[in-house]
């Protein structure tokens, strides 16, 4: 495997890239190479484009990029979540820390985990690893936190071993195909009052992986 190098790019270097990420993207994430319809490929990549036009927009975005062999191996980046949404009251159980959600949400200090895609020729060397800290090290937000299907082994695998935490379950209210995913192998829905499933804003917290019933995943950044 080829050494990569990670670099971090502005907001402008982003949306030129914009290209590159979205072939990335669809590598990423091609289920079984061959046999993806290209129409399918081809929506799938239009519809990332159009997501990540918006989030490359949103407050407090960064991105990484691993390169080798001078073409991109992977990509991540993230934006603070918006301060009106009100992701945390769909979540079951307490949540592990003294820290008022609301409050850190309300006040810009949400990180989320937006994208994460790494080609399967870079996959089981570190490079989403080294890729999270690198996005991670730079935001001066006090927790990080990103949406996983927990039949997703390998993103639940790899959240466990980055030191994340499940929160709790949520319903979203549309499928999440239409969302950022994110892909690596390194390393029972909420319930309301009313006895039915709990949802929060589909666009408040990003979903990584893939699923209708999502668990919200999070980390503190600050001690």
């Amino acid at each position: 495997m080829a050494e990569v190098f990670v670099r971090r790019l502005s907001r402008w270097q982003a949306e030129q890239q914009r290209e590159a990420v979205a072939d990335v993207y669809v590598e990423a994430y091609r289920r079984v190479p061959g046999e993806e319809p290209r129409d399918r490929r081809e929506r799938d990549r239009q519809e990332f484009l159009e997501t990540f036009a918006e989030d490359v927009q949103r407050p407090g975005f960064d991105m990484v990029v691993a390169s080798g062999g001078n073409k991109p191996a992977a990509y991540a980046y993230g934006f603070v979540l918006d301060r009106a949404g009100e992701w945390w009251r769909a979540l079951s159980g307490e949540v592990p820390w003294d820290w008022d959600i609301e409050e850190l949400t309300v006040s810009g200090q949400v990180f989320a985990l937006a994208g994460l895609m790494v080609l399967p020729a870079h996959r089981r060397g570190g490079v989403a690893t080294r890729l999270v800290e690198q996005l991670l090290i730079r935001t001066d937000a006090a927790l990080v936190a990103a949406r996983v299907d927990p039949a997703n082994e390998a993103a639940v695998g790899a959240l466990r071993s980055w030191g994340w935490t499940r929160l709790g379950a949520v319903a979203p209210p549309g499928t999440v195909s239409d969302a950022p995913r994110v892909v690596s192998s390194d390393a029972s829905s909420a319930a309301a009052s009313d006895g039915t499933a709990a949802t929060v804003p589909f666009t408040a917290v990003p979903v990584v992986g893939s699923g209708t019933v999502t668990d919200i995943w999070s980390r503190a950044l600050t001690s």
